[in-house]
């Protein structure tokens, strides 16, 4: 038995399975549609085949989840919590199975593959503590013998869309704090990882039938673009939210905006590391080469700018070449290899025409820049000197490029990180008290991420994820990320015999 066939049946995937599902053990039957196939990026052969949803299936799950929203909604949140808790523990018990199906389907080591369902673990114990802390407020009225608070209801269905390059960890953001809120959650996964989502969706399955709770978390999986438009349309469906390209997130924004709805929107990032003349070295070298060669260089906080102080310039380089150079690429469930592949052979040539683009431009390729010669969609991690106006390192290419670009202040490094069009994450690495200081201030970084000393990848749950700009302005996981998911109402309670009026307005007295 294969280690992609042992994972699979310890995850309780006996079979192809179609791509629908309700959380009632139901799965939508095959018909003749087209299979779609999940393809392992180390070695490019099918891992399996997935049958997609139908019209009609899409219709049955979102019905399904609108009749479980009006039940779910009034169990008492800490009970819902309950529910995501037990989840929680379920993925214990299959996280290696499930970091070995990550690595597998979209091509991460098999450390980033656990790590992220140990972010699913985290953001479940995170959910829990939440259920009994969707707190509302009391004001103080202006009117005598009435009482004046605000509280929090659950919101609907709620559509997540998520992208191959966390496959699981996203949808558990968004899945467990919508599950505590009263929602129900109907997930659209890459179409590039459609069996990490099957998985999930097993799991989650056999514990809500357990506890006699079913279409709590639905699945819908297509390839086909209609399909999804027609749910990023779908009134019924109250918030979307969307991690992806900046292309497609201004789509739905305009469609769910047109219809009135809400959206969370995580897009592209272009990250930038700030070295300036007092950093520790050896901290910044870690943290820039985990940020720029980690998952390929496929992460939305991928560090792809590294702007550093001209007196540290040569040795900083000469370090990250030394680093770079003992990076191993390969097998991502190897233990010894560092980076895997990229994802499919449209990322591999993104690489290659970015690359082409700095040459024309000017740029020096300091390491790397080679697509590799073997099985599966391999490349070399490359650092480049290039100018931060240039084109090509004004956007994002999901591929592991670093630009280098030197500075001589820091007022300097911060505005040339900020003038991107994105604004996830961004790093400094100082013992400069006044210079940590700037960078944190409000005219210092303009993302949603800053962060001292450490790199710009590696976010912990219990903080609020997002980003500004480009980015989309979404915030999920920790913080109060948790009232997107929830409908605020505000209440007046008069207790008294008098009827006063706000504003001490008399009408018809």
């Amino acid at each position: 038995m294969t280690t992609f066939q042992s994972a699979l049946k310890d995850l309780g995937i006996q079979a192809v399975n179609s791509g629908g599902s309700t959380g009632a053990g139901w799965w939508s039957s095959q018909g003749e549609r087209p299979i779609m196939q999940s393809i392992n990026p180390a070695t490019g052969e099918t891992l399996a085949g997935v049958s997609p949803c139908s019209q009609e299936d899409y219709e049955r799950i979102l019905k399904d989840s609108i009749e479980t929203f009006r039940t779910w909604r009034m169990v008492p949140a800490p009970k819902r919590g309950e529910v995501v808790r037990l989840i929680g523990q379920a993925l214990r018990e299959k996280k290696d199975q499930l970091g070995t199906l990550v690595s597998l389907e979209v091509g991460k080591i098999k450390a980033e593959g656990d790590g992220e369902v140990q972010e699913m673990i985290d953001m479940a114990d995170f959910a829990v503590g939440q259920s009994r802390m969707l707190y509302g407020v009391t004001m103080q009225s202006e009117r005598p013998s009435h009482r004046m608070f605000e509280q929090w209801h659950p919101l609907g269905p709620i559509g997540v869309i998520t992208a191959f390059n966390f496959p699981v960890a996203v949808w558990a953001w968004n899945a467990f704090l919508a599950a505590v809120a009263g929602d129900t959650v109907i997930w659209k996964p890459s179409p590039k990882a459609p069996l990490c989502a099957i998985a999930v969706q097993k799991i989650c399955n056999q514990v809500t039938q357990q506890l006699g709770y079913s279409g709590i978390f639905s699945l819908f999986i297509t390839d086909q673009l209609s399909l999804a438009e027609q749910m990023v349309q779908d009134p019924r469906i109250p918030l979307i939210s969307f991690t992806g390209s900046v292309a497609v997130g201004r789509r739905i924004a305009a469609v769910v905006g047109q219809r009135l709805g809400r959206t969370i929107l995580e897009l592209s990032g272009n990250n930038a590391v700030i070295v300036d003349e007092t950093a520790d070295l050896d901290l910044a070298v870690r943290a820039i080469v985990f940020g720029a060669v980690g998952t390929a260089g496929q992460r939305c906080t991928t560090t792809r700018r590294l702007l550093v102080h001209e007196s540290r310039y040569e040795e900083l380089v000469g370090r990250l070449v030394k680093a770079y150079g003992q990076i191993r690429i390969g097998n991502p469930l190897d233990s010894n290899v560092l980076m895997g592949p990229l994802i499919d052979q449209a990322a591999v040539q993104a690489y290659a025409f970015a690359l082409e683009e700095v040459k024309r431009e000017g740029g020096e390729i300091l390491y790397g820049g080679r697509i590799l010669n073997r099985t599966g969609y391999f490349v070399e991690p490359t650092i480049v000197k290039a100018k931060n106006h240039w084109p090509v390192v004004q956007r994002e290419t999901f591929a592991p490029i670093l630009y280098v670009m030197t500075f001589s202040t820091i007022e300097e490094a911060i505005a040339m990180q900020n003038d991107v069009p994105q604004g996830l994450s961004s790093a400094l690495f100082s013992n400069h008290v006044r210079h940590t200081e700037l960078f944190l201030s409000a005219c210092g970084s303009d993302c949603g991420i800053a962060n001292i000393n450490i790199g710009t990848s590696g976010a912990e749950i219990g903080g609020a994820f997002g980003g500004e700009k480009e980015t989309g302005g979404g915030r999920e996981a920790g913080s109060d990320a948790w009232k997107a998911y929830m409908r605020r109402q505000t209440s007046t309670i008069n207790w008294g015999t008098d009827l006063p009026l706000a504003q001490g307005i008399r009408f018809g007295d």
